[in-house]
């Protein structure tokens, strides 16, 4: 079997990411194939589920994806076009051995990737490095042609996802889908249920006409932040490319970051199931962490990145876990894996028992004053060595911090931290205190740090 090079950018920590017709092509999506599949066949398995996201270049992708599978003598239950979190749904119901979604996720339309799990758990790191290694040994399973068959999900799993929502109050909600492959699941929710549900850019566009669909970025929110305030809403909610990523707006068209979603989210799972524990990422304000305790939870800081966090929860056996991206992850009543559909449903659940508004719930948490997550150039053989000069300096001056991922230093009223992205060639730093006063004292410590390793440090 002929070998194949993978572009050496495209395989990432946690996915597999290129841009169409520069690093990333149906060979590469033939190999991914041929090479996981060899990987799922050592372990036995016969079946491997595939889906794609409505980027123009997906069905390209997923027809050369699947022929890899079939050439492992694999069978291929291909559920067609939905969010990433359908495939990984489709993965368990099905009770196959492995999936890959062809998705850019949140990416610009010209990107593409694909997303995996083998068996019911998470596929990254050393995982999609032996894939490239298998590829370019051409060390392919080789079998009787395997088969496939079209199965459509899309009905199941939104009854799956109905299936948890919790009556109460009605609501008025505004629903921003980004043009993302979250959108026709998205409509095919909303009109079960009660209440009152405004839906834009709803139709699935892989050129996503009207906003970049990242929840995350300010500046794709506004939109809904609009139809919110002038339509009235007691909330609305955003997605991601793939769907695997929330964001939400108060009545006032206020944004909600991650971790303050999660601290709602935390209250509805702790009170069913008090001391649990509540993992989140290290980029999560410190509110959520002391929240989580005062309800009787039992909070765990762990690495950034959504395989990490699955693999986290599979071992702490926690119902919940989010990141500050938005990632929201349900092992209570769920399958383990971040479903940003389904996060949305638990929370209108959670809403609809409360007379208080998500504004009014916003306003009585803590509210201390932080930097956005911040990203800022350092070369790929750099970026972490910087850490490791950093946690030497603070060693030295006995400083309090945790090294789970980066750096992440307590100091009296705050924290700041530094991380190296696993995806990116950046260094990334975030500070929170309780004022601005403390908030620049911070700032100024973390660009000293990023000074003394000879880097030119963010603009805050």
């Amino acid at each position: 079997m002929t070998n194949h090079r993978f572009d050496p950018t495209v395989l990432r920590e946690y996915d597999i990411r290129g841009v169409i017709g520069e690093t990333l092509g149906p060979a590469d999506a033939d190999a991914i194939g041929r090479a996981f599949g060899t990987m799922a066949v050592e372990r036995s398995g016969k079946t491997v589920c595939v889906g794609y996201d409505g980027r123009l270049s997906s069905p390209e992708l997923e027809e050369a994806l699947v022929g890899g599978l079939k050439s492992c003598g694999l069978h291929v239950v291909r559920i067609g076009l939905g969010p990433t979190p359908m495939l990984y749904y489709a993965v368990h119901e099905a009770k196959a051995d492995g999936g890959v979604m062809v998705s850019g996720s949140h990416n610009p339309p010209e990107y593409n990737g694909f997303k995996m799990m083998m068996g019911k758990g998470p596929f990254y790191g050393s995982d999609i490095q032996r894939l490239g290694e298998i590829a370019g040994a051409g060390s392919y399973a080789a079998g009787e042609s395997g088969s496939d068959e079209h199965r459509y999900m899309l009905d199941m799993y939104v009854a799956r996802l109905r299936g948890d929502f919790r009556d109460g109050r009605p609501l008025k909600v505004a629903w921003d889908a980004g043009n993302g492959s979250a959108g026709e699941a998205m409509a095919m929710l909303t009109a079960t249920l009660p209440g009152e549900h405004l839906l834009l850019n709803e139709v699935i566009d892989g050129t996503f006409p009207n906003h970049h669909p990242d929840p995350t970025l300010p500046e794709c929110l506004e939109q809904l932040q609009e139809t919110v305030r002038n339509e009235g809403c007691d909330l609305g909610l955003a997605f991601d490319g793939d769907g695997d990523r929330i964001g939400a707006v108060d009545g006032q068209g206020r944004i909600l970051w991650g971790d303050q979603l999660m601290v709602l989210l935390a209250e509805d799972v702790l009170a069913e199931r008090p001391g649990a524990t509540v993992i989140a990422d290290v980029k999560a304000s410190q509110t959520l962490f002391d929240e989580i305790a005062r309800m009787g939870g039992a909070p765990l800081m762990w690495r950034t990145g959504h395989s990490l966090i699955k693999a986290k929860m599979a071992e702490t056996g926690a119902p919940l876990a989010g990141e500050m991206s938005g990632h929201i992850f349900f092992a209570d009543r769920y399958y383990g894996y971040d479903d940003a559909l389904y996060a949305a449903v638990r929370l209108l659940g959670y809403l609809g028992q409360r007379e208080e508004s998500l504004a009014e719930i916003r306003d009585r948490l803590p509210q201390p004053v932080n930097t956005p997550e911040l990203r800022f150039p350092c070369s790929d053989t750099r970026k972490f060595a910087v850490i490791d000069e950093v946690r030497a300096r603070l060693e030295a001056e006995g400083a309090e911090f945790s090294a789970v991922d980066g750096i992440r230093v307590k100091v009296e009223g705050g924290w700041w931290l530094l991380r190296a992205s696993n995806t990116q060639d950046v260094l990334v730093a975030r500070c929170e205190a309780k004022d601005e006063a403390g908030l620049a004292r911070l700032r100024a410590a973390l660009v000293a740090q990023v000074v003394a390793s000879g880097i030119e440090p963010p603009s805050f």
